[in-house]
């Protein structure tokens, strides 16, 4: 079973550090974030991917869609680029909110649907060649509080986390993904639904 949750629900971890990671909270104001939530739980066409792991099949713990420009769609079986589903107005909206703080113009977005505390997604570093050598990946958060962990990958002793609330803005930097991995963990806790966008560039 992957490990539960070992920091802290109330604050984030001191010393993160700010030159790889940038938070903002109340990024999207609460009314405009009640709605999202709420539209994209509904609207977005969910799918449950199903991985091999070690000549298992195993089903993903959360589900996803991939929205973005013609192309942009590298979370197919095959491993290739395929076609995403088309940006709607409320993911543009948000994508020309986040590029400007990221520096980034993006072409895609992976929307991850946590439905309770039994979602999660396990330590990983987000590494695939087709972002690049030094990905820049930008996060909005919407719905129930969840901890984002983060360690580094020589010392997994050094590690922090961050509480993604409700419209908050997590800026992964160029360089985390080199050297860190991260997660949302399970929890024994009862959790609410929550959605998350990070937003990529596909090379």
């Amino acid at each position: 079973m992957e490990q539960l949750s070992f920091f802290a629900e109330a604050g984030q971890s001191k010393g993160l550090p700010e030159e790889l990671l940038e938070y903002r909270a109340g990024f999207i104001d609460t009314a405009l974030s009640d709605a999202l939530l709420q539209r994209f739980i509904r609207e977005i066409p969910w799918k449950q991917k199903v991985q091999t792991i070690y000549d298992k099949e195993v089903i993903t713990p959360r589900l996803t869609a991939w929205y973005g420009d013609f192309g942009t769609d590298y979370s197919a079986p095959s491993g290739k680029v395929a076609n995403p589903n088309p940006w709607t107005p409320e993911l543009l909206m948000i994508k020309g909110l986040v590029e400007p703080l990221a520096g980034v113009k993006f072409n895609s977005v992976l929307l991850n649907y946590y439905r309770d505390g039994n979602d999660s997604v396990a330590w990983h570093s987000d590494r695939e060649s087709v972002l690049g050598p030094r990905p820049v990946i930008a996060s909005v958060s919407f719905g129930q509080v969840r901890s984002f962990d983060i360690r580094s990958k020589s010392d997994h002793s050094e590690k922090y986390s961050v509480r993604l609330e409700h419209g908050s803005f997590l800026l992964m930097k160029s360089g985390l993904q080199e050297g860190w991995e991260h997660r949302v963990a399970k929890s024994v806790k009862p959790m609410r639904p929550r959605v998350n966008l990070t937003f990529r560039v596909v090379i």
